[in-house]
């Protein structure tokens, strides 16, 4: 990841407090290489970031922040142990990828440590520095890239890496639940594919109906985790889990079919309402200690369909994946039942992406009309949301669910300004935010198609487009979707469609299924 040309001499810390001890109070980590041998823990407070790297080398590691993953224009600390004594230095790449040694040394080494296979290197910085060369740490999604070297750095500058880099996206300041597991108590079940031969076409979404579990009392759903067959990563882009009608018979278990094709079995039809949504790159979601998704009672599901989209742009031949999800209960009963709502636009042609351009904007629209009809029967008080999921495909580059009270606008509900289509997870709120009667919800995608020559759609496909926000909250309330369209006769002069000869009426004429979106 590193192509660096000479850097000039390192300098050597003197002034900072230097120890051979891991350090403590690292509440979040990640493994960033396939194998294990890199690894990165790190904390934050309001105005710092502290990172501890455990590399499996004695020479050099380098860490840096991008905002695409590429080396051009991205923000590079390389450090080590030489001779006992720890080093670090602070770079930052131009466009032509060349690496420089920055003028405003932002990151500073907290300490280091080195035995014979390992080096152990721990810096700080700011959130912000006011300095051009480094890259803000937000809570948006950032794309950490790495490398290390077997020799540490000379007076010429480091050695290249060679094959030893890599990439991987993190949200530093949004890391997600601190709780990685279930408790070791709790009882489990797979809804799991078997051998499903993925068709050799772009994209193919799956469904297959299972039967929750039968408990004789109230229990809570507590974790979910994702199955994700091994090599199958990029393979599988998302599962939805949808609850059907509770009086479906045994007949409609196994039976695996395409979903949104003619030939699909009607008891699809009856599966509605999501209950837990999971996209590519990210991991297990626990919920709060206060919240749970209820199964055991009258109102829960019995059965419910489980939506795998499988992405195989390579149209790859004889595929065949057991991926699932992985979901930990107790009965030991939480205060709140979670839910789901799921607000932006409407997945439809209706949406439409101009080829060419650099920052398009679409907006989806969770009206107060629609938020009072439920909320006001209801929860009169409202609800609370605990964790949003922004879903968006190719083009997407940032997403922001906004939210509106009384024509005032809060802060957003949840955002991401560095959207990466390979990493989609939950965002924890650090506060629950109430959602009243009287507000609005605009979920707003910016996207660029500047290498398109044709228009982008609303639809399935990942090369078509999708603008969602998936809000989990408590109590639950009899409401799935809150979504807009944008208005097709606008959509389609705006395309240069100059004349209409037959009037579109319906939304279910260009959409992809009528219990869909």
């Amino acid at each position: 990841m590193f192509e660096l040309a000479f850097l000039g001499a390192l300098l050597f810390s003197t002034t900072v407090r230097l120890t051979f001890s891991h350090g403590t109070g690292y509440k979040h980590s990640a493994v960033l290489d396939a194998n294990g041998k890199y690894r990165i823990k790190w904390k934050f407070d309001d105005k710092t970031v502290t990172f501890e790297l455990e590399v499996e080398t004695t020479g050099y590691v380098g860490f840096g922040l991008s905002s695409n993953g590429a080396m051009a224009l991205s923000d590079i600390v390389i450090g080590g142990v030489s001779n006992g004594r720890p080093y670090l230095q602070d770079y930052f790449a131009d466009p032509t990828r060349k690496v420089h040694r920055d003028p405003q040394q932002s990151y500073r080494l907290e300490y280091g440590r080195e035995n014979t296979t390992h080096t152990v290197l721990a810096f700080s910085r700011d959130h912000s520095t006011c300095d051009p060369n480094d890259k803000e740490i937000s809570a948006s999604t950032v794309r950490v890239i790495w490398a290390y070297h077997e020799q540490d750095v000379g007076p010429s500058g480091p050695m290249y890496h060679g094959v030893n880099r890599g990439r991987k996206s993190l949200r530093l300041l949004n890391p997600g639940s601190s709780d990685a597991s279930a408790p070791p108590s709790a009882a489990f079940f797979d809804l799991q594919n078997v051998h499903v031969l993925v068709p050799s076409k772009d994209t193919t979404y799956w469904c297959q109906i299972f039967r929750i579990p039968e408990v004789q009392t109230k229990h809570h759903i507590i974790r979910i985790e994702p199955l994700i067959q091994k090599g199958h990563e990029n393979l599988v882009h998302h599962i939805l889990l949808y609850q059907c009608d509770s009086s479906l018979n045994k007949s409609d278990l196994d039976m695996g079919h395409e979903c949104f094709h003619p030939n699909m079995p009607d008891s699809f039809l009856t599966c509605e309402t999501v209950v837990f949504a999971w996209a590519i790159g990210g991991e297990g979601f626990s919920y709060p200690s206060h919240v749970g998704l209820s199964i055991g009672t009258s109102i829960d599901p019995v059965y419910v369909l489980m939506e795998v989209h499988y992405d195989n742009p390579a149209l790859q031949q004889g595929l065949l994946d057991s991926s699932g999800l992985r979901l930990f209960y107790t009965p030991k009963l939480r205060q709140y039942d979670a839910g789901v709502i799921e607000t932006g636009v409407w997945v439809s042609l209706y949406h439409m992406l101009p080829p060419g351009m650099q920052d398009y904007v679409t907006e989806g629209h969770c009206t107060r009309e629609c938020l009072q009809e439920s909320l006001e029967h209801e929860r009169p008080g409202g609800v609370r949301v605990f964790a949003v999921l922004l879903h968006a495909h190719l083009a997407g580059r940032s997403i922001r669910t906004r939210h509106f009270r009384d024509q005032e606008e809060l802060k957003p509900l949840a955002y991401d300004n560095e959207f990466d289509f390979n990493f989609q997870e939950f965002i924890h709120l650090n506060e629950e935010r109430p959602l009243l009667p009287s507000d609005n919800l605009i979920t707003e995608c910016k996207y660029n198609t500047k290498d398109r020559v044709n228009m982008t759609w609303g639809g399935l496909s990942t090369r078509d487009e999708m603008c969602l926000s998936y809000l989990l909250y408590y109590p639950r309330i009899n409401l799935a979707r809150c979504e807009s369209l944008p208005e097709i006769n606008g959509q389609l002069k705006f395309i240069g469609v100059k004349e209409i000869q037959l009037p579109v009426t319906t939304p279910v004429q260009w959409s992809f299924s009528a219990w869909y979106r």
